[in-house]
């Protein structure tokens, strides 16, 4: 009864005409971002950050806002998967294998508004779990004390190097790097300046805002402006949507399935660091197990298929926000941004958050619900609207990115020293993104450094100097145990996986089929304008026994896939890299460019990213029996 008591006082809050027109805002710009390939929703929300602090806004108007356009995010990324089989953002890449194949069949604008309205279905009962699930939550989260803390922050830093990119010892440095950058400052028990190389405007450490806006706004429009020359017209073909209504029948059917994937999305969201990636995996994984162990309907244009991730990946997003809320640990990329905005507005999350600010916890979760019922009576009627945007030039939309952030950050602070501290920051993000190591650990270390210090500090000074004191109660016992599981299984699971991958098998054709579906994903992921760290689904849901040549192919070779080859040019493509596979001289006589961005990052090879997909899949036919031969 209480919880429903706040959660009526947390409408008298949400319903303002104030708090509505921002969420109507926040929808609108994060189903745009969304849709857009690369921004996503950590991006977009940390685009939008300056705009919430130059408004003036408060804490709850500035989280509904953000987290509007965090849902907002998630239901776009899915319109760019459909209609040009390229992923708005990493968890909409599984709704690719599906999704596209419908758009193809006739059915684009079916399988939207089926995507919408999964997507619906994941985030409104998955803001219920968080309802009652975070409160319950938040009476053990009283139990820890300051070695309880500091393993939670542990597990939330190794289960999210398991989950956050392919390579652990990449997440392991990011997260130490992250670390390292929290440590800046002036130790506030010792009074001793550390890492500030006597620079007076380092004494109070690095501003959050200012690291993520650097680190993923700055970054992409560094990455632009090193390959400018690449798609920088964006896409102009035109799109046909088609009927959006889905016909009775298919929503019947796939009803089952979005229950079935907003319980498993919710759980995998509930994990500290597993976010909706996961939640979209294991939903899609486990729903073709159960209805299509055979593959026959699932890759090919089944609505199962599209409902599964979409419901799966919102239903991660909200469950995201149960740790975040109750225990101060993020369970994701954008829930570590939105923790930064919280920690920047005085606003510790924890378990005194519900008793210390809950007008603005009860308030953000009634604007869910309202963010929810907008985007799904947005997402649908105006999806001929957001297929537009996917034609916005890149070189149209950096310089707005750009724009905000100086403009935003240099408003918050007034300080120009910020400014190239930023800028430093989206130096390091290009830097770190050419490496494939990921940002997201970095931002959670500068986040979390200072309270897993203070929590160290403060349990082993209880103990006269016993560091046995961090694993004396259960309950922390529990939470290294966890750690420790979360960091080793990815390791054990990827040798295996790795060494069915690599075991010879005498049925290669059976899964040529397999192979030639995700490839198209992979080949539009590898030359869209994507920003994250978003793993190839060729490497990370290969079945067992795929051999090594779908997935790792030669260097010196162009592409990776033998059975999505495109048509040989009929001549050099402008502001393409280096030589045409094939070519000794720079004649036109191979398929594709030999460096091709961002396949370097996934392990294939020399990166570049002056293709574009446009450019490489509208050759005209030629003969292709020579291409075919060399990738084979």
């Amino acid at each position: 009864m209480d919880t429903l008591i706040s959660l009526a006082d947390g409408f008298a809050i949400a319903l303002t005409w104030q708090n509505l027109l921002l969420a109507l805002l926040g929808c609108f710009l994060g189903t745009i971002m969304g849709a857009l390939p690369g921004l996503g929703p950590s991006n977009g929300v940390a685009i939008l950050i300056p705009l919430a602090f130059t408004l003036g806004l408060g804490a709850t108007p500035s989280l509904i806002l953000l987290t509007s356009v965090y849902y907002g995010a998630m239901y776009g990324g899915r319109i760019s998967s459909i209609l040009l089989n390229i992923p708005g953002d990493e968890p909409a890449m599984m709704t690719c294998l599906d999704g596209y194949p419908m758009a193809k069949n006739g059915m684009a604008g079916q399988a939207l508004s089926l995507s919408g309205i999964a997507s619906f279905v994941g985030a409104f009962f998955a803001t219920w779990g968080l309802i009652l699930l975070a409160p319950q939550l938040v009476k053990i989260a009283l139990l820890f004390g300051p070695a309880e803390y500091f393993a939670l922050f542990a597990l939330a830093f190794m289960t999210l190097g398991g989950v956050s990119s392919t390579n652990q010892a990449k997440s392991a440095f990011a997260a130490a790097l992250g670390l390292g950058l929290a440590m800046i400052g002036v130790d506030t028990q010792t009074g001793v300046p550390r890492f500030t190389f006597g620079e007076v405007h380092l004494y109070d450490g690095l501003d959050f805002l200012v690291a993520i806006v650097g680190l993923f706004a700055l970054s992409e429009v560094f990455i632009f402006l090193e390959h400018r020359h690449g798609n920088a017209d964006g896409n102009a073909e035109k799109i046909r949507v088609g009927r959006l209504t889905p016909p009775v029948a298919m929503l019947k059917s796939t009803t089952p399935t979005m229950i079935r994937s907003t319980i498993l999305g919710f759980i995998a969201g509930v994990l500290p660091g597993a976010g909706a990636s996961l939640g979209s995996f294991i939903s899609y994984s486990f729903e073709k197990r159960l209805v299509d162990s055979e593959g026959k309907t699932f890759g090919k244009g089944d609505p199962r298929g599209v409902a599964a991730p979409e419901a799966g990946n919102n239903a991660a997003a909200g469950g995201a926000l149960v740790p975040m809320l109750a225990l101060g640990v993020p369970g994701s990329g954008t829930t570590a941004v939105l923790l930064a905005v919280l920690l920047s507005l005085n606003i510790t999350p924890g378990p005194l958050l519900f008793t210390q600010n809950p007008d603005v916890v009860w308030g953000l979760i009634a604007a869910l619900f309202i963010a929810n019922i907008m985007l799904l009576a947005m997402n649908i009627p105006m999806v001929g609207l957001f297929t537009r945007v996917l034609m916005v030039p890149p070189r149209i939309l950096m310089p707005i990115v750009a724009m905000v952030s100086f403009v935003g950050i240099y408003g918050i602070s007034g300080s120009s020293f910020d400014l190239l501290v930023m800028i430093g920051f989206g130096v390091m993000g290009w830097v770190l993104r050419k490496l494939d190591v990921p940002l997201v650990p970095i931002i959670l270390g500068t986040l979390l450094g200072n309270s897993m210090e203070n929590n160290l500090r403060r349990a082993i000074s209880i103990d006269n100097g016993d560091w046995l004191t961090l694993i004396d109660s259960p309950l922390s016992v529990t939470l290294w145990l966890i750690a420790i599981v979360g960091f080793i299984l990815p390791l054990v699971v990827g040798r295996k996986v790795k060494a069915k991958m690599h075991a010879p098998r005498d049925d290669e054709g059976a899964i040529a089929d397999w192979s030639e579906t995700v490839s198209g994903v992979c080949y539009r992921i590898a030359n869209a304008r994507m920003t994250g760290n978003i793993p190839c689904p060729a490497t990370t849901m290969a079945p067992p026994g795929l051999p090594k040549r779908y997935i790792r192919p030669d260097p010196r070779r162009c592409g990776c896939f033998p059975q999505n080859v495109p048509p040989a040019p009929s001549a050099p493509q402008r502001g393409l890299r280096g030589r045409p596979c094939g070519s000794g001289n720079g004649s036109a006589t191979g398929a594709l460019p030999r460096r091709i961005w961002p396949l370097g990052r996934f392990g294939w090879g020399s990166v570049s990213r002056a293709a574009s997909a446009d450019a490489l899949f509208r050759h005209p036919a030629g003969n292709t029996s020579a291409t075919t031969d060399r990738h084979r």
